[in-house]
C-alpha cells in the first residue's frame, strides 16, 4: 500500500503564500490520481483541489481558484499544492490523498479517496 506524508505547514499572514508537499512511498505513483481536502474547525471535510495520474489535467474549488495550484513530480513521488494569497478561512488541516482508480477522479468532488496522509497544519493569521 501507498503511504502518504505531508509537509510544509506552518502559521503565515494573510496574503503570504504557503507550499504544502505530499510524498509518497510505496506502490506505483504514476498509477494515482491525487488531491489536497481540509477540514477547518467545525467545518466539513472539504476536496480543495485533484490533479491527474500525469500532471496534465488539475482541478480546484471556485474558492481557491486564482490562489492555490495542485501540481505533481512524478519522478520525486510527490504533489504539492502552492498556497498565494491565503485567507484567514483558509485556516485548516490539509491533507493529501491518493486513488487507485476512476481515472476522472481529479475532478470530482464526491469521490472518496482511499489513501490518506496524517494532514498538516495551516493557519492563516489576520
Amino acid at each position: 500500500q501507498v503511504q502518504l506524508v505531508e509537509s510544509g505547514g506552518g502559521l503565515v499572514q494573510a496574503g503570504g503564500s504557503l507550499r504544502l508537499s505530499c510524498e509518497a512511498s510505496g506502490g506505483t505513483f504514476i498509477r494515482y490520481v491525487m488531491g489536497w481536502f481540509r477540514q477547518a474547525p467545525g467545518k466539513e471535510h472539504e476536496f480543495v483541489a485533484g490533479i491527474s495520474r500525469s500532471g496534465d489535467n488539475t482541478y480546484q474549488i471556485d474558492s481557491v481558484k486564482g490562489r492555490f495550484t495542485i501540481f505533481r513530480d512524478n519522478a520525486k513521488n510527490t504533489v504539492y499544492l502552492r498556497m498565494n494569497s491565503t485567507k484567514p478561512e483558509d485556516t485548516a488541516v490539509y491533507y493529501c490523498a491518493a486513488d487507485e482508480g476512476y481515472a476522472n477522479a481529479w475532478a470530482d468532488p464526491k469521490w472518496e479517496y482511499t489513501y490518506w496522509g496524517q494532514g498538516t497544519q495551516v493557519t492563516v493569521s489576520s
